[in-house]
């Protein structure tokens, strides 16, 4: 989840693989999950890598006729103590949404939720958050509409929103960046303009990576200078060594092919 800050990630939902997952879209990274046993066995190391780290996760059951359930990040935006849950950009996602949103509603009390509606549209994997700033991707999967929801949310809580574009060749923002840190976002040369983010808070930066490392792109960022990052990226991981991080290399290589990233298969609340 890219929406909240390191000191913010104490508890984490997660979802099981479903037995239809060899049905889950992909077009980006991947033709589709061949493995599913292997494909469980990366989540569960995922989930073991985020206990490992303290983080307290739960996990829902799958539901197998949702295919992609496992990718929470997209049903829900949580900022905050404020929940925002939006229309997913994919009609075949939508009704993954009811599941997640009572369970969000039963673990934070009083907190404030919020309902898209009409026709915006939004996908949880097009948001990114650095420190107070927030970027949202208007891509495939996030309208004007959406966006605009985003923004009156984030406007009462007095956080700015800039917009990126995102290229037809790319999912999600989160697809294409992360911020391993509250201080550093991390993406790939050849997908945005390099003044995309526009200019920085003091002591924050972009760090562009080789376009070949695109995927590695997508980390998680923990407390405690650690940070989950997808294995066979080895630039990727060498920068953010560079930076005294400690890396958690995970293979994701059946998520990657349902174009399922690190952050998609969480959500901090």
């Amino acid at each position: 989840m890219a929406t909240v800050r390191l000191d913010q990630k104490t508890r984490a939902l997660v979802r099981a693989i479903p037995d239809s997952y060899h049905s889950a879209l992909a077009k980006f990274f991947g033709t589709g999950p061949k493995d599913i046993d292997l494909a469980k066995q990366q989540h569960e190391s995922y989930r073991l890598a985020l206990e490992a780290a303290g983080i307290d996760v739960v996990m829902l059951d799958a539901d197998h006729k949702h295919p992609d359930c496992l990718f929470v990040e997209d049903q829900a935006v949580i900022i905050d103590g404020h929940v925002l849950l939006p229309v997913p950009g994919h009609p075949s996602r939508v009704n993954e949404q009811p599941p997640i949103a009572d369970f969000l509603v039963s673990k934070m009390g009083g907190a404030q939720i919020c309902r898209m509606s009409g026709d915006a549209r939004m996908d949880g994997g097009d948001i990114l958050r650095l420190g107070d700033l927030f970027f949202v991707g208007r891509s495939t999967r996030t309208n004007d509409l959406g966006i605009e929801e985003l923004r009156d949310l984030l406007a009462h809580l007095g956080h700015e929103l800039r917009v990126i574009d995102i290229p037809e060749h790319a999912l999600h923002l989160t697809s294409i960046a992360s911020t391993p840190t509250d201080e550093v976002i991390l993406a790939p040369e050849g997908y945005l303009s390099k003044d995309a983010f526009g200019e920085l808070p003091e002591g924050c930066r972009v760090i562009w990576m080789p376009e070949e490392e695109i995927y590695g792109c997508n980390t998680i960022g923990l407390p405690g200078a650690k940070v989950l990052v997808a294995d066979g990226y080895p630039h990727v991981a060498k920068t953010l060594e560079s930076l005294g991080l400690e890396i958690i290399l995970l293979d994701f290589s059946e998520i990657r092919a349902a174009d399922g990233s690190l952050t998609c298969c969480s959500l901090f609340y």
